[in-house]
């Protein structure tokens, strides 16, 4: 693994008995010596400690401030941005020219400028794509920064011992505070379905932050795992996996994403990449639509899985994207895509494991419910 990068918290990942995989590029914590299910187990009870300093940070401006930026973004994302409010952050996603989605992302209004977190696998093509697409913006990749995300109930509670000013946030705020960690970049969010932060801090005090934060008692590290298992419990997408260029916001059932300014008939409906095959489907409905999906008994349908609409003979009709064991609601758990005939809760179709036909149930999403503080 010497050609991969590394976190600051590298070092203290090994530390910590973390068993380390590549991943994006880098060099990252798969599990750590409690193990993936207790784990996950103990971010849904208390609260678990993610680096994800792999991901990218990015940092827009322009001199026409916050709005110039909002503006020229638009014309790269189905999204509202120019509506959204000071320190507030939205998810969005970049589409291509056929409205398949290049990435997806959040963009938060910081007032003057606007900060962007992309995914660590797209984050060289997103830097280069914005740098292209948006004239008269400059575009400032983050690199002495390193980036934490606090899940779980307790998250609150173990925060506001370092900056009490958090407890007031409400799920998407963002926010700057002064510390004894230096500054750090705040935001109320996560990738779990949890409550919890998302902190970036200068890079040299990442190891500090981490240990304080791991110092309290409700607090465990978790790796890359868990954090699969949690999101796909929250029924939230994993890109390169249940979206990607060849996936509409639509089929994806991302539709919610897409505020109705942006939409057809809205006072700035449409100039985004792909935009005339997204608006149709959202009026005329996609063909196909992404769903959860409950496997019988106790083994979990992995991705790649074939779908199928009977228990023998036909073509296939659909696949999975992601699955997985949930610790959570103790059973499997899958995500795929299927045409929108078979997309209604409670249809049974078929997935193809090792050559035998078993059962599976398209599911409503999410599996366990978020419990953002809204």
């Amino acid at each position: 693994m010497s050609d991969l990068h590394m976190t600051p918290l590298n070092a203290l990942h090994r530390e910590l008995g973390a068993k380390m995989v590549p991943f994006a590029g880098y060099e990252m914590p798969v599990q750590y010596p409690l193990g993936v299910m207790k784990e996950h187990l103990h971010c849904r009870a208390k609260a678990g400690l993610f680096d994800v300093s792999h991901m990218g940070q990015v940092i827009l401006r322009a001199p026409g401030g916050y709005a110039a930026v909002a503006q020229a973004m638009e014309r790269l994302v189905p999204v509202d941005l120019l509506g959204l409010g000071v320190m507030r952050q939205r998810y969005g996603m970049f589409t291509n020219e056929t409205g398949g989605i290049l990435d997806d992302l959040m963009l938060a209004n910081r007032g003057d400028h606007m900060f962007v977190v992309v995914n660590a696998a797209c984050k060289a093509a997103d830097i280069a794509h914005m740098r292209t697409g948006l004239t008269g913006v400059e575009v400032t990749e983050v690199s002495d920064r390193a980036l934490l995300a606090l899940q779980g109930p307790a998250a609150e509670a173990v925060l506001v011992a370092l900056v009490p000013d958090v407890a007031a946030m409400r799920f998407m705020d963002v926010g700057i505070f002064g510390s004894e960690f230096g500054e750090l970049w705040i935001s109320r969010s996560g990738y779990t379905g949890e409550d919890g932060y998302e902190i970036s801090m200068p890079e040299t005090q990442a190891e500090p932050l981490a240990r304080a934060l791991l110092a309290h008692e409700d607090v465990e590290p978790i790796g890359l795992g868990a954090r699969d298992s949690l999101r796909l419990e929250a029924g939230l997408c994993l890109y390169g996996h249940d979206i990607d260029t060849g996936t509409t916001p639509v089929e994806a059932s991302l539709s919610w994403a897409i505020q109705k300014v942006r939409r057809s008939g809205g006072a700035r409906a449409g100039g985004f990449p792909g935009a005339e095959r997204v608006l149709n489907e959202l009026h005329e409905g996609a063909s196909r639509a992404r769903v959860g999906l409950r496997p019988e008994g106790r083994a979990p349908m992995r991705e790649g899985t074939v779908l199928f609409a009977s228990a023998d003979g036909g073509e296939p009709i659909g696949h999975v994207t992601s699955g997985a064991f949930g610790p959570t609601i103790e059973a499997p758990m899958s995500m795929g895509y299927v045409p929108q005939d078979f997309a209604v809760e409670g249809t049974e179709l078929y997935g193809e494991v090792r050559g035998k036909r078993m059962a599976v149930r398209v599911a409503r999403l999410p599996f366990t419910p978020a419990t953002f503080k809204r």
